[in-house]
C-alpha cells in the first residue's frame, strides 16, 4: 500500500545516513522536503535524482494535500527535514496526520536525532527526561515556561539558537534552583561539535568566555532538581503554586493531601520560600 515514510538524515557528519534510508530516498516517487535547496545538496551526495516537494512551516496544510494526492495515485512518498528527524521540533507533524486521517501507512525510518545525542554524550543519569524543544522567543514568556517546568522529575532538554543562547543562558540560570548542572551540546556531528558540562549558573559566564561558543546550533540539559530532604520535586512544584494564594500553613497541608509528602517538611519549605521571595521572615 502507498505510504508516508518519515526519514530522518544526519545532523551534519553525512555518513550517519542509514543504508535504509538510503534504499527509500532511491525508490520512492517524490521526496517531500522542508528546504528543497538544502536537500537537494544531501541527495547529489548520495546521486539520488529522486524529485523534492517542498514542505514547511509555512506551507505544510497544503503541502499535506499534495502528499495525499501522490499516496493516491499509487506513489510511495518520503519525508524529510534538514537535519535530523522530522516532526520533531521541525516541520511535519500536521502532514503526518492529514495522511493517517486519509487512510494510508506512515513509516518511521529512525536515525539522527538531536536531543537523543546530546543525551547519550551529557553524563546526566536522571532517568527520565523532558524533551520541550524551543521555548519562546520573548523572555517573559521563556521565563514563565521555564518556573511551570521547575518540578519537572527528570532532564529537561531543550534546543535554541545562536542569536537567543546568551538570553536563553541567562534565564535558565536566574529560574532555576542552585544545584543543577547543564550540559551545552553545539555543532551535533559537525567540525566543530562541542559538548561542555557545568554549573547551570557558571553557564552565562562559560559562553561569554568565547565568542565561538555563541555559534552554531544548541542542544541545551538541565538536569533534574536536586531533592529537598523530605520533600520531592513535584512536592515542591505543588506547593510553590499553592503558596501563590494561599498562607503557608494552609498550602502546606493541600501541598502534602495532593502529593503525600510530610506536612512539616512541606511548612518548613514554605518559610523559607516565602522568606526568599518577600525578604522577610514570611506569616503563619
Amino acid at each position: 500500500m502507498p505510504s508516508l515514510y518519515v526519514v530522518a538524515t544526519p545532523l551534519g557528519n553525512l555518513h550517519d545516513i542509514s543504508f535504509r534510508a538510503l534504499a527509500l530516498l532511491k525508490t520512492v516517487g517524490t521526496v517531500a522536503a522542508e528546504d528543497t535547496r538544502h536537500s537537494q545538496r544531501l541527495l547529489d551526495a548520495f546521486g539520488i535524482r529522486t524529485k523534492l516537494l517542498a514542505l514547511h512551516e509555512h506551507n505544510e496544510q497544503s503541502a499535506a494535500g499534495q502528499l495525499i494526492k501522490l499516496l493516491e495515485a499509487g506513489e510511495h512518498v518520503a519525508l524529510i527535514t534538514d537535519a535530523g528527524t522530522p516532526a520533531v521540533s521541525d516541520p511535519g507533524a500536521r502532514a503526518v496526520a492529514r495522511v493517517q486521517e486519509a487512510g494510508f501507512p506512515v513509516v518511521p525510518v529512525p536515525g539522527a536525532c538531536a536531543a537523543i545525542a546530546a543525551l547519550s554524550a551529557s553524563g546526566l543519569a536522571d532517568g527520565a527526561f523532558h524533551f520541550h524543544g524551543f521555548l519562546p522567543t520573548r523572555s517573559a514568556a521563556r521565563r514563565a515556561q521555564l518556573e511551570a517546568m521547575q518540578g519537572i522529575p527528570g532532564t529537561l532538554v531543550f534546543y535554541e539558537a545562536p542569536h537567543r543562547i546568551a538570553e536563553c543562558l541567562a534565564d535558565l540560570a536566574q529560574v532555576f534552583t542552585e544545584g543543577r548542572q547543564i550540559v551545552v551540546a553545539r555543532e551535533l556531528t559537525k567540525m566543530f561539535e562541542q559538548i561542555a558540562r557545568m554549573p547551570l549558573a557558571e553557564a552565562p559566564t562559560w559562553l561569554a568566555a568565547d565568542p565561538n561558543r555563541s555559534r552554531g546550533e544548541f542542544v541545551l540539559l538541565v538536569s533534574a532538581a536536586p531533592p529537598t530532604e523530605g520533600v520531592s520535586a513535584e512536592a515542591e512544584r505543588v506547593l510553590k503554586l499553592l503558596l501563590n494564594e494561599l498562607p503557608i500553613k494552609k498550602a502546606a497541608r493541600m501541598a502534602a493531601e495532593i502529593t503525600g509528602a510530610p506536612k512539616n517538611a512541606l511548612y518548613e519549605l514554605g518559610l523559607a520560600l516565602r522568606k526568599a521571595d518577600e525578604g522577610g521572615d514570611g506569616d503563619d
